[in-house]
């Protein structure tokens, strides 16, 4: 499924932009991954690591969607959430915690709703989601009342950071796909064609 969206996301791009591209999400997809081994590693920070990593990514994500001029009031919510989640997570690591019990649900439960909304494979994934959603959130909410709330706090770190790294596999499983367009060589010209009249407006011959 996410290997299938970044193959998507690959074709629509011309081997120009996977040029240009491709570096970038290699570099994103190791960052993620980074991150989310080291959140589910260091007791201490990697709720706040966690917390702030996915804050700085929404910030940026608010600022794209802004950048692209459509849902100007969405993106100004999810970059403010973005930032809220940084300043969140400087404060200290139980706060931290607290915060990803319950964002990673809503998260999920987010992220399962916008895809039923759309159709095809993408909403039986949406289905797929929402089934997730309800598996995660119930088996933190037994491990809060059995085994107290840190445990499931720590819990929701460990969730959250699958998915940061499962975000982290699709960057890179895209890049890949960027490379190997942005590897394939540009279209031939026709034989009769040097060139030399396209200045003056063309000479006729399709290209």
């Amino acid at each position: 499924m996410a290997s299938g969206a970044a193959m998507t996301a690959a074709q629509r791009t011309s081997p120009e932009q996977a040029r240009r591209a491709w570096p970038r999400w290699l570099a994103g997809g190791v960052a993620l991954l980074v991150v989310a081994a080291v959140a589910v590693s260091w007791a201490d920070g990697g709720a706040r690591l966690l917390l702030g990593a996915a804050g700085a990514l929404a910030a940026w994500r608010g600022g794209q969607l802004a950048a692209e001029g459509g849902r100007r009031g969405w993106a100004l919510a999810v970059a403010v959430a973005g930032v809220l989640a940084i300043a969140l997570a400087s404060v200290s690591a139980g706060l931290a915690s607290s915060v990803l019990l319950v964002a990673v649900p809503a998260g999920l439960l987010v992220g399962a709703l916008t895809l039923l909304g759309r159709g095809g494979a993408v909403r039986r994934s949406g289905q797929a989601a929402l089934v997730w959603w309800a598996l995660v959130t119930g088996l933190l909410v037994v491990t809060g009342l059995v085994a107290g709330w840190e445990r499931a706090a720590g819990g929701a770190t460990v969730v959250g950071a699958l998915g940061l790294g499962l975000l982290g596999v699709v960057l890179l499983v895209g890049s890949s796909s960027l490379r190997a367009l942005a590897a394939q060589p540009a279209p031939a010209r026709p034989a009769a064609c040097a060139g030399c009249a396209c200045a003056a407006g063309g000479c006729g011959i399709p290209r």
